[in-house]
């Protein structure tokens, strides 16, 4: 499978095991010129910015090289992007999470980075 369709099929997945743990999707696939966001999602109040990892040949150990700082600011500039436009959910507490999908099990970190100022 290449690897457009493999991310979908990760995102399809990831999203299902969040449903599944009680979180509302809110969005998919948010995009603005600084980047994207996979999945948005209310977790009761607080709204979680997620990206999904979803890879055949590398395990969780390897998520520090494929979320280097730079992806994580291009991350949390976009959820700025997202609450600016968005602004009933502006003033919610919010969290970074990362849901790695491998072969056999779907592993969500919540609060997997934040913003340092």
């Amino acid at each position: 499978m290449h690897k457009a369709g493999l991310g979908k099929k990760g995102e399809n997945r990831a999203a299902e095991a969040l449903e599944a743990a009680g979180m509302s999707i809110i969005a998919r696939n948010f995009r603005s010129q600084k980047g994207e966001i996979d999945i948005i999602a209310l977790d009761g109040e607080i709204l979680v910015f997620i990206e999904v990892k979803a890879w055949s040949a590398f395990g969780i150990e390897n998520l520090p090289y494929s979320l280097s700082p730079k992806k994580q600011g291009r991350i949390i500039e976009t959820a700025k992007y997202f609450l600016s436009i968005y602004r009933q959910y502006y003033g919610r507490a919010i969290r970074f999470d990362v849901v790695f999908v491998g072969k056999e099990a779907v592993t969500h970190l919540a609060s997997a980075f934040m913003e340092h100022v």
